[in-house]
C-alpha cells in the first residue's frame, strides 16, 4: 500500500470532528491493507514508528524545509519500504551513526510528498494529532472486523503492540484475538490514573472506602519471574533487566515460582526519604556502574499474577492482599479509609516526607491494563509560578500554522533567565489568541523559533524543579503546563529565579 494513502487518511481523520466518522475512515483503510503491511499500518495510524530511531527534534526540524518534497502524483513510497528504512536507521550504531541517521532520514524525506513528510515528522516525534490515536485504531479494527471493541482493546492491552493485534484480528477475527492472554515475559501496558484535586474529592468519587497509597516519584517497572529467571520492563515495555540487579535479586527472593508485579524503582536517601527524580533516572542512563553508589529500592503496588493464579480481573482488595502476603517488605505504604480527614492527613504526611502525593484506588477495581480510568486517581502537590514568555515555537501536525511551544523565563538580576518550555494546557482558542498576540511582539526569528518582547506573563503549574545543564539558571520545571495568561501582571511582577531555586533546594534537587 502506498504510504501516501495512510498519510492522507490520517489527515482526514484529524480534520473530522465526529468520533464515529473518524472510526469509519480508519476501518475503511484497515480493510484494504495488504496482509504483510497490516501491523505497520496500525502502528503508524497510532502515531508509532515501531523502531527506536534515535532521530530527535533537532534533526526533524532542521530538515523540515531543507528537503524538497516530490509531487503528489509522484508518490511511490510503500508502507513496507518506510518500515524497512526505519529499521535500517534503528540499526545504526557506533562512530558516525548520528550523521548516518540524519542522512538516511533525509533520504526517506526526499522520496516523500509534502503530506508524507509532515506525517513522517509527526510519527517520528510522537506528535501525531488526529484524535485518540491507539484508542481510535482499536475502534477502527473492531469496526473493520465486526469484533467487539472491548475484546480488541483487551487484546491490545495484553499484547502491548497495536500492530500485532491488528495483524491477528484482521487475519483471523475472534480466533486471532483469543490468542492474547497474560503471559510471563510478555509485558502488558500499565494501568494509568486520572487526577483528583484532593483526597476528599477522590473519596467522594468512590462513594465509600478506598485505598490511599504513597505516590512515588520513581521509575515505573513491571517484573516478571519464572523460576530462576527474572526480567524487568519499563513503562514503555522496554526490557531494563540489566539496569536493576537489586530488583532482580528482590524478586528472586520472593516465595512464588511465577509472578508478574507492578511497581516503582526509586532511589532513597537517609531515613527513606526519596532522592530527586533525576537521581533515580541516572540509573537508567548510559552509565551502568552506579548500582553500588546509587542503589534502587523496589516498591510494589500491584500483582497481576502469582504462581498459576491470574489476578487481572480480581478486585483490587484481593490483589493487595496477595501482594502483601507475597512481598510485605516491598509493598507501597497504604491505608484503607472512607474518612476525608484521615485521607488528607495521609496525603500531608506523604508530602512532608518528600513524596509526590498519593494515589486513591477503588477497592473493587480490576487491573485495567493500559487504561486511564477513574478507578485510580492521583493527587499530587502542584506548584504555580508567574513567568514571562521569552519566545515561542511554531507548532506541527494539528497545530501547524500556530505558535505553540512557549519558552518561559523567570526574573533575574540581569533580565530574564529561561527555565522551561511547554505546549501543554492550551485550547484551540488560546492557541489562536496567543499566535496573534505573540506575533505582534516579535523581535527576531531563528528557524521555527519566534523571539518576542518579554512582556507577557503566564501562570504555569508544574510538579517540581529539576537540576538542568540546558538552562542558564541551572534549573528546569517538570511537567510544566499553562494555566492562564495574566493580563493583570507585568513582567517586572513575575516570579524570580531565586524563588524557583528555593523550591529546588527544599526538594533536594539543589544543595
Amino acid at each position: 500500500m502506498l504510504f501516501a494513502r495512510v498519510a492522507q487518511t490520517s489527515a482526514e481523520v484529524a480534520q473530522t470532528a465526529g468520533r464515529k466518522k473518524k472510526t469509519e475512515l480508519l476501518a475503511a483503510l484497515l480493510r484494504e491493507v495488504p496482509v504483510d503491511e497490516r501491523a505497520i499500518c496500525a502502528r503508524h495510524l497510532s502515531g508509532e514508528v515501531g523502531h527506536k530511531l534515535g532521530v530527535g527534534y533537532a534533526t526533524v526540524f532542521g530538515m523540515r524545509d531543507a528537503v524538497p518534497a516530490v509531487s503528489d502524483d509522484g508518490a511511490s513510497l510503500t508502507l513496507a519500504e518506510v518500515d524497512a528504512r526505519f529499521a535500517a536507521i534503528a540499526a545504526l550504531s557506533g562512530t558516525g551513526s548520528q550523521k548516518a541517521r540524519k542522512d538516511q532520514y533525509g533520504a526517506l524525506l526526499a522520496k516523500a510528498t509534502s503530506l508524507e513528510q509532515r506525517f513522517l515528522a509527526a510519527i517520528v516525534l510522537g506528535e501525531l494529532r488526529q484524535g485518540a490515536l491507539d484508542a481510535l485504531v482499536v475502534e477502527g479494527l473492531a469496526l473493520a472486523t465486526a469484533q467487539p471493541a472491548g475484546k480488541v482493546r483487551a487484546a491490545y492491552m495484553l499484547a502491548g503492540d497495536i500492530g500485532v493485534v491488528a495483524a491477528a484480528v484482521l487475519a483471523d477475527g475472534a480466533a486471532g484475538l483469543d490468542r492474547f492472554g497474560l503471559q510471563i515475559f510478555r509485558p502488558v501496558l500499565p494501568m494509568l490514573a486520572q487526577t483528583a484535586e484532593s483526597p476528599g474529592d477522590a473519596l467522594a468519587t468512590f462513594q465509600g472506602p478506598a485505598a490511599m497509597e504513597l505516590k512515588l516519584d520513581g521509575f515505573r517497572v513491571q517484573l516478571h519471574k519464572d523460576g530462576e529467571v527474572v526480567r524487568a520492563y519499563s513503562r514503555n515495555l522496554n526490557e531494563v533487566t540489566h539496569m536493576v540487579p537489586e530488583l532482580v535479586a528482590a524478586t528472586l527472593a520472593m516465595p512464588a515460582r511465577r509472578v508478574i508485579l507492578d511497581g516503582e524503582a526509586i532511589a532513597l536517601g537517609e531515613g527513606g526519604r526519596p532522592l530527586p527524580f533525576q537521581d533515580t533516572m541516572r540509573r537508567f542512563g548510559r552509565r551502568t556502574d552506579l548500582a553500588a553508589s546509587l542503589p534502587l529500592s523496589l516498591k510494589l503496588f500491584d500483582a497481576l499474577l502469582v504462581d498459576d493464579q491470574t489476578l487481572l480481573a480480581m478486585p483490587a482488595s484481593e490483589r493487595f492482599a496477595a501482594l502483601d502476603a507475597l512481598a510485605p517488605a516491598h509493598s507501597v505504604p497504604r491505608m484503607i479509609t472512607a474518612d476525608a480527614a484521615e485521607a488528607t492527613a495521609f496525603y500531608d504526611k506523604a508530602i512532608a516526607e518528600g513524596h509526590e502525593g498519593v494515589m486513591a484506588k477503588s477497592l473493587d477495581a480490576i487491573y485495567d491494563a493500559g487504561n486511564r480510568g477513574a478507578s485510580w486517581l492521583k493527587i499530587k502537590h502542584v506548584h504555580r509560578l508567574d513567568l514571562v514568555v521569552l519566545a515561542v515555537e511554531w507548532g506541527s501536525g494539528r497545530r501547524k500554522g500556530l505558535l505553540s511551544n512557549l519558552h518561559l523565563g523567570a526574573r533575574s538580576s540581569d533580565g530574564f533567565v529561561m527555565v522551561s518550555k511547554t505546549f501543554k494546557g492550551m485550547t484551540d482558542a488560546v492557541l489562536a489568541w496567543q499566535t496573534k498576540e505573540l506575533l505582534a511582539r516579535e523581535v527576531d526569528r531563528d528557524g521555527h523559533v519566534v523571539y518576542v518582547k518579554p512582556e507577557m506573563v503566564v501562570e504555569i503549574a508544574f510538579n517540581d524543579v529539576l537540576r538542568s545543564s540546558e538552562y542558564k539558571g541551572g534549573v528546569a520545571l517538570r511537567f510544566a503546563r499553562l494555566v492562564r495568561y495574566r493580563d493583570d501582571k507585568t513582567a517586572d511582577q513575575a516570579d524570580t529565579i531565586d524563588t524557583i531555586r528555593a523550591i529546588a533546594i527544599k526538594s533536594g534537587a539543589l544543595r
